[in-house]
């Protein structure tokens, strides 16, 4: 939706990214094996688990990481306005749905249907 938005093109599930200039090569896995699409940057390109291989950590980085201040800051020193922008004017139920009622054939079914709430 948002490459249509924006009149970009768009690749879905790209298992491998090239930027040559103002073009991707956007390779990805269908049904029959894998496809190459080429597209005009800017575009939209959705990744699939196999574009990056996954770093595990280790226990001395866990440990050195553990040791490591942890620095607070708040959104102001970051000149961030936090402040509410939306307002509750009013929040209530919805109207109850009146009681169903039961019909004794198909006949009067559809004679309620017609007469009654008009829908046919």
């Amino acid at each position: 939706m948002l490459a249509a938005l924006l009149g970009w093109g768009q690749a879905t599930f790209a298992s491998k990214v090239e930027v040559e200039g103002g073009v991707a090569k956007v390779t990805r896995e269908v049904d029959g094996g894998l496809e190459t699409l080429s597209l005009a940057l800017p575009a939209i390109v959705t990744t699939d688990l196999r574009l990056n291989e996954p770093r595990y950590v280790t226990l001395p980085n866990i440990m050195k990481a553990k040791k490591k201040p942890l620095e607070n800051v708040k959104p102001a020193d970051l000149g961030v306005d936090v402040a509410p922008r939306l307002k509750t004017l009013k929040v209530s139920e919805p109207p109850r749905r009146s009681a169903g009622i039961k019909v004794a054939d198909v006949a009067a079914l559809v004679d309620k249907l017609k007469n009654e709430a008009k829908v046919i």
